[in-house]
């Protein structure tokens, strides 16, 4: 087997030749190819909230974490972000949170996610953040709203969202079709 010398300092250095590439300078380059999907991001909308909830129960109730957006197209997606704040307290709880689009369910955060004593303390608060990330279809150009809610699993203790003013975050992004 041969072996082959490059020469590494003629090698990193240099110019193609023009007849190899389409623009001769990344300064000439002006769009990707057509077949490359690219997806831009047209709108961008935030929200948070700390406003303290408390649920002793097995019914979902909002959260208080809610944004809208009104996208331009029906072909068109929006990318829901959301880092939500929970907590317990008083006692062994589960909390779940699920993310709506208007009165759709469109995903669940962490369903059952236990939120345990970390002493023997019943009075403790122990916090917990949640975050997901969902691309939603809507096929809509009305005003969408999305939010989160949440429950408390085991109907036992205290499930708590923005823990002691704790921020929770929502950032909903309008992805043109691709």
């Amino acid at each position: 087997m041969a072996l082959s010398k490059i020469d590494a300092a003629n090698f990193l250095t240099g110019t193609i030749p023009q007849g190899n590439v389409a623009n001769a300078s990344l300064g000439a380059v002006t769009a990707l190819p057509g077949a490359i999907a690219t997806g831009k991001v047209l709108q961008v909308v935030s929200a948070h909230t700390g406003t303290q909830a408390t649920s002793n129960s097995q019914t979902y109730a909002d959260t208080g974490l809610t944004a809208s957006i009104t996208p331009s197209s029906s072909s068109n997606k929006v990318l829901v972000l959301v880092q939500q704040s929970a907590g317990k307290h008083d006692g062994n709880t589960k909390v779940n949170i699920r993310m709506y689009r208007d009165s759709t369910e469109i995903g669940g955060v962490v369903a059952g996610r236990d939120i345990a004593e970390t002493n023997n303390s019943n009075t403790n608060n122990v916090g917990m953040g949640f975050s997901n990330s969902y691309l939603d279809s809507p096929s809509s150009t009305s005003s969408l709203t999305y939010k989160t809610q949440f429950n408390n699993n085991d109907g036992a203790g205290t499930a708590k969202v923005q823990v002691g003013s704790g921020q929770s975050y929502i950032t909903l992004m309008e992805i043109e079709a691709w």
